[in-house]
């Protein structure tokens, strides 16, 4: 048994899942980013919706692996593609997966160290300076915390002192 309630629901969430597909459709064609927040975004539905509905999230993750449909001569880019031409930037005269062999490790170890060198990814070269910056550092900072706890202390003697004379001048009032 049915009711106009449930009709309504049903109708609401086919046309929900038809802006859906719609979208999907629209961001391959156009190049657009096909994640579940742009398409949601796109869609105007919520996040979970797609979620929910697993066909279309499955739908979705399809799309975004797919090659877009081609709508001129540009070349086609999908995330798959990108993942491919990065794993093969590293060494492409050999194929993935073989290791390198070890007459050919050492110079390109070497090789990689003098690149890290140059750029100044590796330890700085005044490691005892910065550890001794590190050390009149923190005992700056003792230093400090036990200044300020006497200026609270100060302060709370001080506060205890007035507290006697205001309250005899309110009590007179």
């Amino acid at each position: 048994m049915t009711t106009a309630t449930n009709d309504g629901r049903q109708a609401d969430t086919e046309r929900r899942r038809t802006r859906v597909t719609s979208a999907i459709t629209t961001a391959r064609r156009e190049g657009s980013p096909l994640s579940a927040s742009a398409i949601a975004r796109a869609a105007r539905v919520d996040r979970t919706f797609l979620y929910r509905h697993r066909d279309l999230l499955d739908a979705l993750h399809t799309a975004a692996h797919e090659p877009a449909t081609p709508s001129g001569t540009e070349p086609t880019v999908t995330a798959a593609s990108l993942q491919a031409d990065l794993a093969n930037a590293g060494c492409p005269q050999r194929p993935l997966g073989r290791p390198r062999p070890a007459a050919r490790r050492a110079p390109a170890e070497g090789a990689r160290r003098r690149d890290l060198a140059r750029l100044r990814l590796g330890p700085p070269a005044d490691v005892a300076e910065l550890n001794s910056r590190i050390t009149r550092l923190e005992q700056s900072n003792v230093e400090l915390t036990h200044t300020l706890e006497e200026r609270q202390a100060e302060l709370e003697a001080a506060r205890a002192a007035n507290r006697d004379p205001t309250r005899a001048l309110n009590q007179k009032s």
